[in-house]
């Protein structure tokens, strides 16, 4: 069973909360939903390195801190992917850094939800719950 792991940073823009997302490369993937930057890990490389590099590698930016989300397993092919996520460093700007990826940007929460792998969809709620946290009873 393959397994890869990949970020989910944010940040707040004009509409609320932003997300990077990465869309993959290649004429057949035109209508393909775009996913967080994500990838296999390396021999021996543990999880969050995996997704610190993935990231880099597709959308050129080093992310800072982060925390694990959780993981989803795609309903068909029952890959099983791992989510950590973290605010997107200020001064560094999304873009395409890699063959595997045509576009790479930030979003706001409503078009990622539309946009994004149905099987990845969960990972935005995660998100919403851990940097909104709930009223104090």
């Amino acid at each position: 069973m393959t397994e890869a792991a990949g970020t989910l940073l944010y940040r707040q823009g004009a509409q609320g909360l932003e997300v990077l997302l990465v869309h993959p490369s290649g004429n057949y993937n035109r209508r393909a939903p775009w996913s967080i930057p994500k990838g296999v890990p390396d021999p021996g490389e543990d999880l969050e390195a995996a997704a610190r590099r993935e990231t880099q590698e597709e959308a050129g930016i080093v992310p800072g801190q982060l925390v694990y989300l959780g993981k989803i397993r795609y309903t068909r092919s029952r890959k099983i992917v791992h989510c950590f996520a973290g605010p997107a460093p200020a001064e560094q700007a999304a873009k395409a850094a890699s063959w595997e990826v045509d576009q790479a940007r930030f979003m706001p929460l409503d078009e990622a939800r539309r946009k994004i792998h149905p099987d990845q969809r969960p990972f935005l709620d995660l998100l919403e719950r851990h940097v909104r946290p709930s009223p104090m009873s």
